[in-house]
């Protein structure tokens, strides 16, 4: 957001601000957001640990989590639909040049909505291929046994050589992004995630939908995409 952002909207939320702010992400993102942080933090500490029995339970989790994420991007607040976030290369490019509309500053810009899709989409390819994978020594993932032998192959190569570093590297990237916005162009990007809220330039900005139908709608999706998830692992001998 530009250094003059003004205060001229209120949220709507269930816990909206009173001090005119407008609420851009409901509490569903923001638990995922930080719940998925924690969560890759986790596998890759297990992963280099050799905690495979820790790493495959945190895998389920991230499964439900990135299911749940995958719904909610289309069922979610205004500005957690991907709808919201799909810039065309010319939008990215203004961007890029600092010829960005405020429009395209609210929710994720076009350079951060890049960002999460690369992660998102990376991350779901690194749980699928971890369900697939067999170290041919004591841990195979539940779904090793329904598939090819060449597929099981690639997948464990690809987990555990190439995804891995490619995680790691990507997450780095985001982080030292996200510092750079904050410490350099002294942008807010860590408090509107906690808190939800963001001073805006726009009055007429639509906020998030983020109340108590909202959050029991998002209770509802986790649990069904938790109970998947449950069920996959299940499959594991």
């Amino acid at each position: 957001m530009t250094a003059s952002l003004q205060t001229h909207t209120r949220s709507a939320g269930l816990d909206g601000a009173s001090d005119g702010t407008t609420r851009i992400w409901d509490l569903p993102t923001r638990v995922f957001h930080w719940l998925l942080a924690a969560g890759v933090i986790a596998q890759i500490a297990t992963g280099l640990g050799g905690a495979m029995e820790w790493h495959f339970r945190i895998g389920y989790a991230l499964l439900a989590l990135l299911l749940f994420r995958a719904v909610w991007g289309f069922v979610g607040g205004r500005w957690s639909r991907f709808a919201a976030f799909v810039y065309s290369p010319h939008a990215l490019a203004e961007y890029l040049r600092g010829r960005a509309p405020d429009a395209h500053r609210i929710g994720h810009s076009p350079l951060g909505a890049l960002s999460v899709f690369a992660l998102l989409l990376l991350l779901a390819v690194q749980v699928a291929t971890g369900l697939m994978s067999d170290d041919e020594i004591s841990t195979s993932g539940p779904l090793a046994r329904f598939v090819s032998g060449g597929l099981v192959g690639a997948a464990t190569h690809w987990h555990a050589v190439a995804g891995k570093w490619i995680v790691i590297a990507l997450v780095s990237l985001h982080v030292l992004a996200v510092l750079f916005y904050v410490l350099v162009r002294r942008q807010r990007l860590v408090r509107p995630m906690i808190t939800g809220d963001k001073l805006l330039v726009d009055a007429r900005t639509e906020p998030s939908r983020d109340d108590a139908a909202s959050r029991l709608l998002a209770m509802a999706v986790f649990a069904a995409c938790a109970a998947f998830a449950s069920w996959i692992a299940s499959l594991r001998l």
